[in-house]
C-alpha cells in the first residue's frame, strides 16, 4: 500500500450499539475502494471484518478490526470496534487511536443503550464525530425519527447533512442538502448511481434541513454569522469550509444516511469523511512525559520528529505469531530497528511491520506519524507500552481499560490439565487488558474476571481453538474467615509417654479478640521461667500454624491477639514440637470458648444508574444484605449510588444489573473488610463446607 502524508491520512472508528451495522458499512467501504471484489454478508460469515471463527458463528464482533483504503488519494484506516459491551475494552483502544468517530445508529431502532454509551466515550476522547443512520431499507426505518432522537440525546448541533429518498421498501437514494444534490442508486451494489435533481415533493423537507444545517454553521463562525444576518448570499464552498472547522472543533456533529448492505450513500459518507475528519496532525502535537517523572514531553505531530509510537493492541496470530498494533505519533517507525519501550525500560528490535487488513497483512518498511500498524514478536511490549527512540525518550498514558467485575472459578473439563488451562488462559490475558487471571491464594481455585458471560463463553471457543484444551465455569469460593468474639483463658497441657524420651508442653493462654483488619498478634508474659524461652517462638509458630484453618468450617482464622503468661516445662521431656502442639491445641479450645463466628468479605460498590432506576436498584442492593450508603446526581440523568455488601450475595452482579437496566447500569467494586456473617447464612456455609470436605 502507497504511504501517504500525514495530512491524507484519516484514523477513523467505527462505534455503535450492537446491530447497527457497523461490519456491513466496513465491508461496503472496502468493495467501494477495490480491497474486495464481491460484497461479504455478516449472515453469511464473508466479511473481512469479522474474521474469527467465534465473530462468524455469533454473527457480531468481538475484536477491534483496522482496515485500511484508499479512497480520493487518502488512506483511511477503518477500525471496525466490537458493538456489545461485553468487548468494551477493544472500544476504548480503537477511540484512543482514532482521529475521528462514526456513531453508527439504525433507522428502525434509533438511539439505544450503547449508543449513548460510546458516544459519551467519544466525547470523553474529545473526538469529533460523524453519525450515519444506517438501515434505511429495513422494513420501519424512520430518518426523522432516528434524528429527532439524536438531537434530544445529543443536542441541538446534531444536524442533517444528507437525508434519504424514501424508507423500507421505497428507499431509493440520498440527498446531500449541503451541496444540493440528489443520488439515486439503481443497483444492489451500489454501482450504478444516478445524480438527478432534487425531487420536487422533497423540497419542502430539503428547505427544511438545509434551514437547520445553515442555521447550526453560521453560530460557529462569526464572520458567516455576520453575512447571514445581513442576509447576504451564503455559498456551497463557504458553508462546506466551516463545515470542516466545525466538525473538526466538536462544535456540529453531521448526520449522513444510507443502508450498507446495498453500498447506498457509503460513499457520499466517505467524502465527509475526507472533507470533515481531521487528519492526525490537526491537535498539532501530543504530550507524554519523560520515563520514569512526571516531567512533560510535548512532540509534534508530524514525521520529523524523533519516532515514537504507542502500542494499542495484542493479538495472536495463526502464521506469524504475535502482533503488537501500533500508531505512531511522532517521527517514522522502521523495520529492523532499535527501539526503547518506555514503559519497561527496555530496549526491542522491530522485525517485520505490517499494514493490517482484517486477517491478513501487507507488509512494509516503515510507517510515518499518524499511521496505524503492526510489528511481529515483541519480547515484553504489551498493550499501552510506548515505543520510542533511546536518545530521546517519551512515554505516553497507557489505554485506560474497564475494571472487569465478573468472576469465575475455572476448573478443566478434563482430569490432569490444570496446567494447560491455566496456561492457555494467561494467554488470553496477554491479549485482553479487560481479562484476568489469577490464583486464590486461599480458595485455591484458578479464577478469571472477565466483563460478563459472554465475554467468558468466547475465551472458553478461543482456547478450545488456539490450545485445544476446554474448561467448565463454576461460582468461585468465598474466601470466608473465621474469629473470636470474646475473651478465652485456657491452659493445655501436651503429655506424651511411650518408652524413653517423652514429650511434654504446657501452656496457658488468654485469645482476645481485635478489630477487623489488624490480623494476629502474639505476644508473651512470661515470668519466672516457667515456659523457657527456648521455647517460645515454638509456641508461636504453633499458633502460626494452627490459625490456618478455624474449628467452625476450616476457614482462616483472623483479629485475635493471643498472650502466653504462664506454662511449665519438664527438664528432659520438653521440645520445640510438644510446645507447638500444645499451642496449637490451646487455640483449637479458645476458638470454642471465645465463641468463634465467620467472617465474610464486604465490597465497596459505586453503581451508575438511570435516574428512574435509581429505587429499584436501592431495593435489590438492600435484598442482598447490601447497605446503602449514599447517592448522588451526576448528569446526563444519572445517579451515583455508593453502597457496601457482601462479595457472596454479589459476586455475579455485573449480570444481575445488566438484566436490570437493560444494560445501562455499570458499576465498580472493591474490597472493604471483612464482618460477620448472620447467622442463618453461617449455618448454610458451614454445611456447604462440610459438604464439600466429606465430597474431598
Amino acid at each position: 500500500m502507497k504511504v501517504q502524508s500525514t495530512e491524507q491520512i484519516r484514523n477513523i472508528a467505527l462505534v455503535s450499539h450492537s446491530g447497527a451495522g457497523k461490519t456491513s458499512l466496513t465491508e461496503s467501504m472496502l468493495f467501494k475502494c477495490g480491497v474486495v471484489n464481491r460484497l461479504g454478508k455478516v449472515d453469511d460469515g464473508t466479511t473481512a471484518s469479522d474474521w474469527t471463527p467465534e465473530e462468524k458463528n455469533r454473527k457480531v464482533s468481538i475484536n477491534a478490526t483496522y482496515l485500511p483504503v484508499l479512497y480520493r488519494d487518502h488512506k483511511i484506516n477503518i477500525i471496525d470496534a466490537p458493538g456489545y459491551s461485553d468487548f468494551i475494552g477493544d472500544v476504548r483502544g480503537s477511540l484512543r487511536v482514532a482521529d475521528g468517530s462514526i456513531i453508527l445508529v439504525c433507522a428502525a431502532s434509533g438511539v439505544e443503550i450503547d449508543t449513548k454509551r460510546y458516544w459519551k466515550m467519544a466525547d470523553e476522547f474529545q473526538l469529533p464525530k460523524l453519525v450515519f443512520i444506517n438501515k434505511m431499507n429495513r422494513e420501519s426505518a424512520d430518518f426523522r425519527k432516528a434524528l429527532d432522537e439524536l438531537q434530544n440525546n445529543f443536542g441541538q448541533h446534531v444536524v442533517p447533512v444528507v437525508i434519504p429518498i424514501g424508507a423500507a421498501g421505497d428507499f431509493k437514494g440520498v440527498i446531500d442538502i449541503l451541496k444540493k444534490k440528489a443520488y439515486l442508486y439503481k443497483d444492489e451494489l451500489g454501482q450504478d448511481v444516478q445524480e438527478i435533481e432534487i425531487p420536487a415533493e422533497m423540497q419542502d423537507d430539503v428547505d427544511e434541513f438545509r434551514m437547520m444545517l445553515v442555521e447550526s454553521l453560521v453560530e460557529t463562525d462569526d464572520e458567516l454569522l455576520m453575512k447571514y444576518l445581513e442576509e447576504e448570499p451564503l455559498s456551497d464552498e463557504e458553508l462546506i469550509s466551516v463545515l470542516g472547522e466545525a466538525v473538526k472543533n466538536n462544535q456540529i456533529v453531521p448526520v449522513l444516511t444510507g443502508a450498507a448492505t446495498v453500498c447506498t450513500g457509503v460513499d457520499i459518507l466517505m467524502n465527509y469523511i475526507i472533507e470533515a475528519m481531521p487528519a492526525p496532525n490537526i491537535k498539532g502535537e501530543i504530550t507524554g512525559f519523560k520515563p520514569g517523572t512526571e516531567e512533560e514531553v510535548v512532540r509534534k505531530i508530524e514525521v520529523k520528529e524523533p519516532a515514537s509510537a504507542l502500542i494499542v493492541k495484542t493479538i495472536v496470530d495463526p502464521f506469524i505469531g504475535r502482533l503488537s498494533i501500533f500508531k505512531v505519533l511522532s517521527g517514522k517507525v522502521t523495520s529492523d530497528t532499535e527501539y526503547l519501550n518506555a514503559t519497561k525500560d527496555t530496549k526491542e528490535k522491530l522485525g517485520k511491520i505490517y499494514f493490517l487488513k482484517g486477517k491478513e497483512q501487507e507488509q512494509t518498511t516503515e510507517v510515518i506519524a499518524g499511521d496505524i500498524a503492526a510489528v511481529a514478536k515483541l519480547n515484553v511490549t504489551e498493550t499501552g507500552d510506548t515505543l520510542c527512540t533511546t536518545d530521546a525518550p517519551i512515554q505516553y498514558p497507557a489505554i485506560q481499560f474497564p475494571q472487569p467485575m465478573y468472576s469465575v472459578a475455572v476448573y478443566p473439563k478434563n482430569e490432569g490439565e490444570e496446567e494447560k488451562v491455566g496456561t492457555a488462559l494467561n494467554k488470553v490475558a496477554e491479549e485482553d487488558p479487560t481479562f484476568e487471571v489469577f490464583h486464590h491464594p486461599e480458595t485455591k481455585e484458578l479464577v478469571v474476571n472477565s466483563m460478563g458471560s459472554q465475554h467468558i463463553e468466547v475465551v472458553r471457543d478461543v482456547v478450545k481453538r488456539k490450545f485445544n484444551v476446554e474448561f467448565d465455569i463454576k461460582a468461585p469460593k468465598i474466601p470466608y474467615r473465621e474469629t473470636i468474639t470474646t475473651k478465652a483463658d485456657v491452659e493445655e497441657k501436651y503429655k506424651k509417654q511411650s518408652g524413653g524420651k517423652g514429650q511434654y508442653g504446657h501452656v496457658l493462654m488468654r485469645f482476645e479478640p481485635l478489630s477487623r483488619g489488624e490480623g494476629f498478634i502474639f505476644d508473651e508474659e512470661i515470668f519466672g521461667g516457667s515456659v523457657p524461652g527456648q521455647y517460645i517462638p515454638a509456641v508461636e509458630k504453633g499458633l502460626r500454624e494452627a490459625l490456618d484453618s478455624g474449628n467452625l468450617a476450616g476457614y482462616p482464622v483472623v483479629d485475635f491477639k493471643a498472650v502466653l503468661y504462664d506454662g511449665s516445662y519438664h527438664a528432659v521431656d520438653s521440645s520445640e514440637m510438644a510446645f507447638k502442639i500444645a499451642a496449637s491445641k490451646a487455640f483449637k479450645k479458645a476458638m470454642d470458648v471465645g465463641k468463634a463466628v465467620l467472617l465474610e468479605p464486604v465490597m465497596d460498590m459505586e453503581i451508575t444508574v438511570p435516574d428512574e432506576m435509581m429505587g429499584d436498584i436501592m431495593g435489590h442492593m438492600t435484598s442482598k444484605r447490601g447497605r446503602i450508603l449514599g447517592m448522588e446526581p451526576i448528569g446526563d440523568g444519572l445517579q451515583l449510588i455508593r453502597a457496601q455488601a457482601p462479595l457472596a450475595e454479589i459476586w455475579n452482579y455485573s449480570i444481575e444489573l445488566k438484566s436490570m437496566t437493560g444494560g445501562q447500569g455499570i458499576f465498580t467494586m472493591h474490597h472493604s473488610h471483612y464482618d460477620k456473617v448472620p447467622e442463618r447464612q453461617a449455618e448454610e456455609v458451614m454445611a456447604a463446607r462440610a459438604a464439600e470436605k466429606e465430597e474431598e
